[in-house]
């Protein structure tokens, strides 16, 4: 038994799946008719809770917006069935889609191509951010257990013992993670003066159930002991060592700093031009017999930071370190505010080091299949190893990694951790490489899905084909050499054939200010350094692109998107189905959206409500109205439409209404944004049809009309006040 088999034993009993082979698109499919939203939903919902588990193949490292796996499933086999039962059956039994290529010019981290490759069909995969192909590569690449297990072990060899060596205190401890403070100096004070320790709770330690478990871990202000205080109960703490009385409150309240003399600044005007610097007051030990105690820095500790300093300056050549600069942007602007000005910024001198080392071990590797996971695990690791990681506490995972935020969150108190690691260590390099590396090759080896048994969804084995496949060119995918392609590069041009494609299933960048490209430079930085694959970009400092489909400007997006739906529309075969998840809150995004479908002479067909991607999002869950669905909007091009289909606002209505009551019956909550979202892109798209009259101004005030007759049909509420309203 492998080390994952224990959490995935679950078998749907003896009984063997029926075998299903499709081997084409059906003229009218169970996707634009009857998709089985609340099944689909339903297995959707759960394996949202814990993606990484129920789809490891495809979370080998940090995407943005991770789809469902499910989800996907249930597209590509309703656009091979004929109804809803016969989609049922696609989506719970061994569905083959035999010689169907399917298609996803979004790719990101893979999950249209991890499911169709699962269902046998052959795939491509395309995006314009290589470290999006980077994740898509590992969802689908032939890893040898024996050969991943050997390069690992000479990772090993030549580094752990060298950053070990860097994470241990005076008795030979491991060393889990130091605690950092940022200063700053008041600039009403004589430059002499002590810099302000950037805490607002001298707390920095409690667990995640602290009316249960309130005792917790603060650091004294004036001598840097570690206390125990019981945060239910205590405002102050009397210091064990200097006999000091403190309060728990720390100088800085949200932006302002008050120092010792009592002048108020704001933090970033105390900065002057460089990162703020830090400051070590405290390490979590383990102990000999395996307990985790909390002890205050001592001369050793800052002695063995000087150390790492001087290995760094001394080894600068040898090592893989991040190169390049950021650029202005919504998610990195506020990093730039902080004077995070270069990658390399973000690590202090140990944790450069030891990732340089670790790096440079990777990079020396003979080229490999193997060697790519193991760059991937690499670039994994950086997101819990920099100073804009914190402490999330005990009774959890130890380490908030970087991006728990969207943007590049500055930390005044950050968390550095082992990045090789130890057995309970959190965002490690030795422990990641199991609960991500090796738990994504036991699902290739046998995958696995969540489908309906006794009304519930539940794991079932023997429904998929192995994950293992071997990745070629577009010419050895069509010479039969190779059942998978994926490239980096713009979508609005493929070097495919026309009338290649069957499917086109994806998910496309929303309307908003989140550029995936911004974030994935942090990686890129270190990457590029280390060339994982071939065509791996080395030869560029970031990874934004002129023909990014990304932008909250509706004009910007939309002429973006329409070249990319274009060249879908070439590669498509005639009986071809184009089919995406899409979901935006402003409906000028939606009127750009069916503007670019339409100039691609794309008819929608549908749009079917279905779960999405996440219910623990904290973006989600703080919004006014929380969206907690996406819209598969199923297009074909304009002379394959074969049936008639709705022509009214009321009618695309009442359908949508069906469907979103399809989902409640399931138990998936469907809250306004949802309704708002399903029936704006079902009442805009009737401009995609031939005979339709009806401008698209008409048309909007038609769907906000709908809007308001559905959510009361289905009994939702709208929690955004009246003025908030009007700008959605």
């Amino acid at each position: 038994m492998t080390i994952f088999e224990q959490e995935s034993m679950f078998s749907t009993g003896n009984a063997e799946p029926a075998q299903i082979s499709r081997n084409a698109v059906p003229p009218v499919t169970a996707l634009e008719t009857a998709f089985p939203a609340g099944l689909v939903s339903a297995a959707a919902e759960r394996e949202s809770w814990r993606k990484e588990v129920h789809r490891p193949a495809t979370h080998t490292h940090k995407w943005w917006a991770q789809r469902l796996g499910s989800v996907f499933r249930g597209i590509l086999a309703a656009a091979v069935a004929e109804s809803e039962q016969d989609a049922v059956e696609c989506y719970s039994n061994a569905l083959r889609l035999e010689d169907l290529v399917v298609c996803d010019p979004f790719a990101g981290s893979g999950t249209t191509l991890a499911e169709a490759a699962k269902l046998g069909a052959k795939v491509v995969g395309r995006d314009i951010n290589p470290v999006a192909t980077l994740v898509q590569r590992q969802a689908l690449a032939q890893w040898d257990l024996a050969r991943l297990e050997s390069v690992y072990k000479q990772v090993e060899a030549r580094v752990r013992r060298d950053i070990d060596e860097l994470h241990r205190d005076k008795h030979g401890r491991t060393v889990l993670y130091y605690f950092w403070v940022a200063l700053a100096q008041c600039p009403h004070c004589p430059p002499s003066s002590p810099p302000v320790e950037l805490f607002s709770r001298y707390v920095f330690a409690q667990h995640a159930y602290p009316k249960k478990y309130p005792n917790s871990k603060a650091i004294c202000p004036h001598c840097h002991a570690v206390e125990i205080v019981n945060v239910v109960e205590d405002k102050q703490m009397e210091c064990g060592s200097c006999g000091q009385v403190s309060s728990l409150t720390g100088p800085v309240n949200r932006a302002v700093m008050t120092c010792q003399q009592g002048h108020e600044t704001k933090v970033l005007d105390s900065l002057g031009d460089q990162p703020p610097k830090m400051r070590m007051y405290a390490k979590q030990v383990l102990s000999n017999d395996g307990t985790r105690l909390y002890e205050p820095i001592d001369d050793f500790d800052i002695a063995l930071y000087e150390k790492a300093e001087r290995l760094l300056a001394e080894q600068v050549e040898h090592l893989v370190l991040p190169a390049g600069t950021l650029d202005d942007g919504y998610n990195t602007r506020q990093a730039i505010r902080w004077n995070y000005r270069e990658w390399k910024h973000f690590f202090n001198a140990r944790q450069l080091y030891s990732m340089g080392l670790l790096g440079s071990a990777i990079r020396d590797l003979d080229s490999s299949p193997e060697r790519e996971a193991l760059a991937t695990l690499f670039s994994g690791v950086l997101e819990f190893n920099n100073l804009f990681c914190s402490f999330k506490g005990e009774g959890t995972g130890a380490v908030r990694h970087m991006f728990s935020n969207h943007v590049l969150k500055p930390e005044r108190t950050p968390l550095e951790a082992h990045p090789w690691g130890a057995p309970v260590s959190s965002g490690s390099f030795s422990t990641l490489y199991k609960s991500r590396i090796l738990r994504a090759w036991e699902y290739k080896q046998q995958p696995h899905d969540l489908v309906p048994v006794d009304g519930k969804p539940e794991r079932a084995y023997n429904l998929s084909v192995p994950l293992s496949l071997q990745l070629g060119s577009a010419e050895d995918l069509q010479h039969q050499r190779s059942s998978a392609y994926v490239q980096c590069g713009s979508s609005a041009s493929f070097d495919l054939p026309n009338n290649s494609v069957d499917l086109v299933i994806t998910d496309p960048p929303f309307m908003d200010n989140v550029h995936y490209s911004e974030l994935a430079d942090f990686f890129h930085a270190w990457l590029r350094q280390i060339q994982p694959f071939d065509d791996y970009p080395t030869d560029v400092g970031t990874t934004r692109h002129t023909e990014e489909v990304q932008s909250a400007d509706p004009g910007e997006f939309g002429h973006a998107i329409a070249a990319v739906w274009k060249e879908c529309a070439r590669i498509l075969k005639p009986s071809g189905i184009l089919a995406f998840t899409f979901h935006q809150a402003r409906i000028a995004g939606w009127i750009e959206l069916v503007k670019a479908l339409e100039a691609a002479g794309l008819v929608v067909t549908a749009v079917q409500p279905v779960k999405a991607e996440m219910s623990t999002s904290t973006i989600k869950s703080s919004a006014a109205n929380p969206s907690n669905l996406d819209s598969i909007v199923v297009c074909r091009q304009a002379d394959q439409v074969t049936s008639a289909l709705p022509t009214t606002a009321s009618a695309v209505r009442k359908r949508a209404v069906t469907a979103l009551r399809e989902c409640l019956d399931a138990g998936i909550s469907v809250g306004y944004a949802d309704v708002e979202s399903v029936i704006r892109g079902s009442v805009l798209a009737l401009h995609t049809l031939p005979d339709c009259t009806a401008s698209l101004e008409e048309l909007s005030i038609d769907a906000e009309r709908e809007v308001f007759k559905a959510a009361t049909e289905l009994n939702v509420e709208s929690r955004k006040s009246s003025r908030e309203a009007g700008r959605s």
